[in-house]
């Protein structure tokens, strides 16, 4: 595997679709870094140089903030959120939807598998 930007990347697979695996780097992010260090998207990591290596993780360095100091910043905003008591930063504390997506029906990935709650029968009524 190769090392870039403090990561092992796939080697059988394409340069572009490697990259991904960095954590803040995705598909648009991975075209750009090519183009501006003149590398193949086609290229299979196995066949890069050391030089072209050299150069991609030199401009990811540069120009990205990725991997443990992105990680870093995206929960100090969550912790900013939740420490002004902002709406969202309850949404985030209570482990739910925080966009203002519905919860009534869906957000099984937020709250977890589905617990059934008994049907309780209504008193009878007195004549």
């Amino acid at each position: 595997m190769a090392r870039i930007a403090g990561i092992d990347i796939p080697r059988e697979k394409r340069v572009e679709i490697s990259l991904r695996y960095v954590y803040g780097i995705g598909p648009t992010n991975s075209r750009e870094i090519l183009t501006a260090v003149n590398v193949s998207p086609d290229t299979r990591v196995r066949n890069l140089t050391e030089e072209e290596r050299n150069r991609i993780d030199r401009y990811i360095s540069d120009h990205y903030r990725v991997e443990g100091d992105l990680r870093r910043e995206v929960q100090l905003n969550i912790k900013r959120l939740q420490d002004i008591g902002s709406y969202r930063g309850l949404r985030h504390r209570r482990g739910l939807p925080v966009n203002g997506q519905r919860t009534r029906t869906n957000a099984r990935t937020k709250r977890g598998a589905r617990k059934t709650v008994g049907g309780r029968k209504k008193a009878a009524a007195k004549k």
